[in-house]
């Protein structure tokens, strides 16, 4: 143990990178390290960063540069960049930053012992070299004690011409079905109810282990480990995210409708509702098959809940084009589209492309595109209303003491009145009386009511 005693963590982007800060979290407290609410009060500060989009970069830069000031007073204070944006930038973020004493893309989460005793024997260390991901050594710190992530397959091997996911996290490397099991197991021995299993492209997880069956299919699919894990004592929910179109298949979907603990609830990034602009994004499918996949999910689970990912303005997009993602957005009915203009990311192939578009006409796009989605998020949640809807309950709701929150299988926020410590972990029936296009309100029913 180091006399540098509090560590904070900053996440920034996606549920892969909250699951790695849990991950190193672990890590630190397993060197004698206290976590600190604010970053001002610790001694080791790392910012887990996502490069992802320009904004999100541009942040962690303006964070950094509050803590360096900082560190020319505080000369002890160790300063860590982690993620993508580490990955991405290496030894230029040095060059940026100099005061900054460790560098490491997430592929090297699991060595951040290794690399802070480096630090704190006095050097600065970059590590961005690519690795094999070896299994967790330490147990991660949980954000909840309710819900956890699982990773099952790092990195991503699709090529999108916008997408910086393959550069900065490396090749896919899948966990063997029986080290995923064993930290399901573990999960529900602690008293977790809800596991999502996570992949940047969780579909193709297992298409780099070996096994085929006899019937000449390859074995450790995602949907052979859905039917694997399902049986884990004390989980109860099991989610999955993110997929991709391409590798999408009807037999995922009969599994999750077969297997009872696989909640009703898909992330399926459409990116485009124009075949032209997903070539273009090197996205591989159309929109014809997105659609059909959505209409076999909603054909076996008519109330199946689905959020997805948008990106409008696009080099070379039309406004006939952009009218077709809204057409898709119009028909599908989502209950979530997570929706981003383009953003030239450094080292993709879009971002050197000519025929790049105003921000003016991105930005107008955008406006236009997040209107529609909250009409249609407005509608979808009128389903809801006077249902009875199992909720697990995660935690209090922090505007109002006398509300606990949690989750519809569906994946919807819920808030009914309650005493978090009686109802934290529990699966409650509630009577949904208030809808919103996000959220929705209830009042708790007795334990004998049906679901």
């Amino acid at each position: 143990m180091t006399a540098r005693s509090r560590y904070h963590i900053t996440t920034f982007g996606c549920q892969m990178n909250k699951a790695d800060s849990e991950r190193m979290a672990g890590v630190l407290e397993n060197m004698g390290l206290q976590w600190s609410d604010t970053p001002e009060q610790a001694d080791v500060i790392l910012y887990n960063t996502c490069s992802i989009r320009d904004n999100a970069e541009q942040k962690v830069y303006s964070y950094l540069g509050r803590q360096a000031k900082r560190k020319h007073h505080d000369p002890k204070l160790t300063l860590i960049v982690a993620g993508c944006v580490a990955q991405q930038e290496g030894e230029a973020l040095l060059r940026r930053v100099p005061e900054v004493d460790l560098i490491m893309g997430p592929q090297h989460a699991n060595r951040l012992q290794d690399l802070l005793e480096q630090v704190f024997d006095g050097n600065q260390v970059v590590a961005t070299e690519p690795i094999h991901i070896v299994e967790d050594i330490t147990k991660p710190r949980r954000d909840s004690s309710v819900t956890a992530w699982v990773n099952v397959i790092y990195g991503c091997n699709e090529r999108c011409t916008y997408c910086v996911v393959p550069g900065v996290r490396g090749v896919e490397q899948s966990r063997t079905p029986e080290a995923i099991r064993q930290d399901m197991v573990l999960l529900g021995q602690q008293g977790y109810k809800e596991v999502t299993l996570l992949g940047q492209n969780i579909d193709a997880y297992g298409r780099d282990l070996p096994g085929i069956t006899p019937e000449g299919r390859r074995q450790n699919t995602l949907t052979d480990l859905l039917y694997f894990v399902h049986d884990v004592p004390g989980i109860e929910r099991i989610r999955f995210a993110t997929s991709h179109p391409r590798y999408f298949t009807e037999r995922l979907i009969r599994a999750c409708h077969e297997l009872p603990k696989v909640c009703e609830h898909f992330h399926i990034p459409f990116q485009s509702g124009d075949n032209d602009v997903l070539k273009a994004m090197a996205r591989g499918y159309t929109h014809e098959k997105y659609r059909r996949i959505i209409h076999k999910i909603r054909a076996l689970m008519p109330d199946a809940a689905i959020s997805a990912d948008a990106i409008v303005g696009f080099p070379g997009e039309t406004e006939a084009q952009f009218e077709n993602t809204l057409r898709l957005v119009e028909h599908l009915e989502f209950d979530l589209v997570n929706t981003a203009a383009y953003s030239p990311r450094p080292g993709t192939p879009a971002a050197v492309w000519e025929n790049q578009l105003e921000e003016e006409v991105k930005s107008d796009r955008l406006q236009r595109l997040n209107h529609l989605m909250s009409q249609m998020a407005t509608e979808r949640s009128h389903r809801y209303a006077g249902r009875v809807e199992e909720i697990l309950v995660e935690d209090q709701n922090p505007k109002d003491p006398a509300q606990v929150m949690g989750r519809t299988r569906g994946n919807r926020l819920t808030f009914f009145p309650g005493n978090i410590a009686e109802l934290q972990g529990q699966l409650v029936p509630v009577k949904i009386t208030e809808v919103r296009s996000f959220s929705i309100t209830g009042e708790r029913l007795p334990a004998e009511a049906v679901v």
